[in-house]
């Protein structure tokens, strides 16, 4: 399989989960190295439904050695309420588990400030998950984070934490939020130190060695494309790099080690929070969500959906440099009788063919379709490209030349086996 960097190529939930879980049978090795456990990965397994925030989904294969990277933000209670569950659902993590040094906290403070920052922004908030992500990735550009390697050394962490929680309670007086306990806090926090200290290693180091061994890694995205805190839809994203270059700056794996980018997109496209959406439809939304789809895995709340964007994925390929594409979810149009894709975008009389940098234009694009026959055939238990009727096969084709990737894997289900290899 080689290093291959796996992306969303839309704004998150795409399926990457369980395209993950699917790669990981030819990895040796699986590293998550950005977002925090604001992100969700869902994978089935038979019947059983194992939802995942933090550890990488290559846990659920016996053998896989697992990685969260530098570029990750960690709560270590969110961490060990994760790993417990995967303990009581049977599932091997020790020994198979290794959590980087240098990855930073996410901390009672942050999560206190990131609801007070969308309390105090109304009705133009963000629609963060209220994890604490952003606030920990502000500390950790401002120098002020306090890191792994600090939580399992108890001095440190003591003296670091009321510094941090002394300065974090004046602003959260400002707000008019109550004060943190630095007892209370501190408590906690050390004794989740302690559990965690075993898998905590210098994963760069770690991961140097394996790939000079011949270690096939699979790096694993959160979020998506366009909520990268860079190329994405800004201010509405995540803290972190969710493209391709994140990969390398939150492993510290070099770029030319990397041999190949998949990018996963859905069949429509949806999202979750706040921001433009230029292909949105409420009747594809009703539609979805009846079948009990797009919920979001981490928060619950129902995604907004739309028609395929291909202006987006195609500017998704650009900025990852996708080569390949895993196309999910394409079960969820099987009962659609014209399927809408979106090939530009008009403001007035200008036409776009590319995502607009100016957020204010990007949602005033409306978008320009192109319109394709729906299959009405069910086509969740297709397991090889012909058993796909051929109007699916003929709108994957499209979508894929539209997005400018090679097709390689088409999803029709949740599950393992529900999945077509080109």
């Amino acid at each position: 399989m080689a290093n291959t960097i796996l992306v969303g190529a839309q704004w998150g939930d795409e399926g990457k989960g369980k395209i993950i879980d699917v790669l990981t049978e030819s990895a040796d090795i699986v590293v998550r190295t950005q977002g925090g456990n604001n992100a969700g990965h869902t994978v089935l397994i038979g019947k059983t439904k194992y939802v995942l925030h933090l550890i990488p989904s290559g846990i659920l294969r016996p053998g896989k050695k697992c990685v969260i990277g530098n570029g990750v933000v960690i709560d270590p209670i969110g961490l060990i309420e994760e790993l417990d569950g995967l303990r009581k659902m049977k599932v091997k993590v020790n020994g198979n588990l290794f959590i980087s040094e240098t990855a930073h906290l996410v901390l009672p403070y942050h999560r206190e400030l990131d609801e007070q920052r969308e309390i105090l922004k109304g009705k133009h908030k963000i629609g963060t998950t209220k994890r604490g992500i952003g606030p920990a990735y502000g500390d950790k550009a401002a120098r002020t984070g306090l890191r792994m390697i600090d939580l399992i050394n108890p001095e440190r962490f003591e003296r670091l934490l009321k510094m941090r929680i002394k300065e974090n309670n004046e602003v959260l007086k400002a707000f008019g939020a109550k004060p943190l306990s630095f007892n209370r806090v501190f408590a906690e926090y050390r004794a989740a130190g302690d559990r965690l200290k075993p898998f905590v290693t210098n994963t760069v180091v770690m991961l140097d060695r394996e790939g000079r061994n011949g270690a096939n890694i699979l790096f694993e995205g959160a979020q998506g494309t366009f909520l990268d805190i860079d190329h994405g839809t800004y201010p509405f994203v995540t803290s972190s790099n969710t493209t391709a270059g994140g990969a390398c700056t939150g492993s510290g794996v070099a770029p030319h080690r990397m041999d190949r980018v998949v990018g996963v997109m859905k069949a429509y496209t949806t999202r979750v929070g706040e921001g433009p959406l230029p292909t949105e439809n409420a009747e594809i939304a009703d539609m979805l969500h009846a079948m009990g789809r797009e919920f979001g895995a981490t928060t619950g709340r129902p995604r907004r959906c739309g028609w395929f964007d291909s202006v987006a994925t195609r500017h998704a390929t650009m900025v990852n440099g996708i080569d390949e594409l895993a196309v999910t979810n394409l079960d969820g149009l099987d009962t659609v009788e014209t399927i809408k894709v979106c090939i530009g975008y008009r403001i007035g009389m200008n036409r776009y063919d590319y995502v607009p940098n100016d957020i204010e234009a990007f949602g005033k694009c409306v978008p320009i379709y192109a319109e394709f026959p729906g299959w009405l055939r069910e086509t969740h238990n297709a397991r090889r490209w012909k058993d796909l009727p051929a109007r699916a096969r003929s709108y994957l084709k499209a979508i894929a030349e539209l997005s400018g990737a090679k097709l390689t894997i088409a999803s029709v289900g949740p599950s393992r086996e529900q999945t077509i290899f080109l």
